[in-house]
């Protein structure tokens, strides 16, 4: 991972989880794990993130505010997946609700496999999301995205 120009932002939503996966995110922010050590910040504001980090799985009720938020969030942008449910829909992909993971709405970079997600896989989908964005931003140098 070579420097980026700034610290990444990373804004998390849930998507109808059973928020086994959010308590890891919270984790992940802990002085234990201490994701900011990459220069990660969370936000709440999409005009601000880098990194959309997205747990559990798509339903009727929030096709249109994960796709909304999605919108709002500058190119380049990293999604990452975390989670099970928001790969494939998980445990509930069976449910009347549930329309399937995250990539049923919006292009997906990184998944992070887990139920619930260790913090530390969350880290490396976060610093795989890193790469991704580094040559996204390099591709918008060089005269557009790819």
């Amino acid at each position: 991972m070579s420097s980026a120009g700034k610290s990444p932002w990373l804004m998390h939503y849930n998507a109808s989880s059973c928020n086994g996966c959010d308590i890891e995110i919270l984790a992940a922010l802990t002085p234990l794990y201490d994701v900011e050590r990459f220069g990660i910040i969370n936000t709440g504001n999409p005009a601000h993130a880098d990194i959309f980090v997205v747990t559990g799985g798509v339903n009727e009720q929030n096709k249109e505010v994960l796709k909304n938020l999605y919108d709002q969030i500058p190119e380049p942008k990293v999604v990452v997946a975390v989670g099970i449910c928001a790969s494939s829909g998980g445990v509930f992909r069976d449910c009347y609700n549930v329309s399937g993971g995250v990539d049923t709405i919006i292009p997906v970079d990184v998944y992070v496999p887990g139920c619930s997600v260790r913090p530390e896989a969350l880290i490396e989908g976060v610093v795989k999301a890193l790469g991704v964005l580094e040559e996204k931003r390099a591709a918008v140098d060089n005269g557009g995205l790819r």
